[in-house]
């Protein structure tokens, strides 16, 4: 790959002997977390990959499968894009601390930090606050930063033993971008005509974006590459139109649980305190599902199953981690798909 002709295969030779120390590095990092959850007192899981549904989020998107009965009925699976809708079920079947190093599968996603098919590493916590598992991301990363004491990544660098720089949303969308993003959270939901006014100096807004696709515009060109500069960024607070499965603040309505890491400008960790509301879940998921198919023209099931576990499911909280961008920034590569065994079909 780094300096061989990428025209050969990748199973070629010259290309894998270049591949190779990332993969060292790679099963040396996954043996050091292994080793780390096992002293917290987590049960490794595996979970179904074949799902009812592959989540229900306006832009995820799964890849479709079918199974066929011995009779010859058949029905729609999805190859999961995430193991969170099985692991909240061990939650409420009695599991209290669990972790899983998952395959999962995203379909439009393709580029030197982007696989089709990829590994994320997820863990939860029953009755534990969102701090708990903030503050067990960043000891995970600080495993795979063993032995090479800095992360780099296109001229960037950040040292993962560092205090970890910690900035809300709203103060990083002040700093970088200039914007009062609270401002336009009104009753939790977001006013797309005081962001678009706001963030018009900034990015290109065109008359079909929502509010969350402002947010996203501005967050990715302006505050996204400033972090995780020199040390962690743990980026906090998102507001309430971005909380996805994550419970709202008690003392501040426009934010939620939810927190992300990054290093060297790239995202390495998304976690929440969880939702257990199930009805707010079930309205949350039935927005995401107009919005996905006033864009895409689709829409996937909800797993009811899910839901009712979300209602018998104690507090938890949870943190899903792109393990491969893990490797990658630890070893050095630059690209992830030097850091998987083998890439997905016809991707390298």
């Amino acid at each position: 790959m780094d300096g061989t002709d990428d025209a050969s295969p990748w199973w070629s030779a010259s290309r894998h002997v270049d591949r190779r120390p990332f993969l060292t590095a790679r099963g040396a990092i996954t043996r050091a977390i292994r080793t780390w959850f096992d002293e917290q007192g987590f049960a490794e899981v595996e979970t179904a990959i074949l799902q009812i549904s592959p989540g229900n989020e306006t832009h995820l998107h799964a890849i479709r499968t079918e199974l066929t009965s011995s009779e010859g009925t058949r029905a729609t699976r999805y190859l999961r894009t995430s193991p969170e809708f099985a692991a909240k079920k061990l939650l409420a079947a009695g599991e209290t601390r669990i972790f899983e190093f998952a395959r999962v599968f995203r379909d439009r996603e393709r580029g030197d930090l982007h696989l089709p098919e990829f590994t994320m590493l997820e863990w939860y916590r029953a009755n534990a606050n969102y701090d708990a598992v903030m503050a067990d991301s960043i000891a995970v990363i600080a495993q795979a930063a063993t032995g090479v004491r800095r992360f780099s990544f296109r001229g960037r660098t950040a040292d993962p033993f560092a205090e970890p720089e910690r900035l809300t949303v709203a103060a990083a969308f002040e700093r970088f971008a200039g914007i009062d993003l609270l401002a336009t959270v009104v009753n939790g939901e977001g006013d797309r005509a005081a962001l678009a006014a706001a963030a018009r100096p900034r990015v290109r807004i065109t008359d079909d974006d929502t509010w969350s696709d402002i947010f996203s515009k501005v967050l990715v060109e302006h505050v996204e590459p400033n972090l995780g500069q020199g040390r962690l960024t743990v980026l906090f607070e998102y507001p309430t139109p971005e909380a996805a499965l994550a419970r709202v603040k008690a003392s501040d309505l426009r934010v939620a649980e939810r927190f992300e890491i990054y290093a060297c400008g790239v995202e390495l960790a998304n976690g929440f305190g969880e939702l257990t509301d199930a009805a707010e879940q079930r309205r949350r998921f039935a927005s995401a599902m107009d919005e996905k198919a006033r864009r895409y023209g689709e829409r996937y099931p909800v797993d009811e199953d899910f839901l009712a576990a979300v209602a018998a499911m104690p507090p938890s909280s949870g943190v899903a981690l792109g393990f491969d961008r893990l490797v990658m920034l630890a070893s050095g590569a630059t690209r992830v798909d030097q850091v998987v065994w083998t890439p997905p079909a016809g991707e390298a």
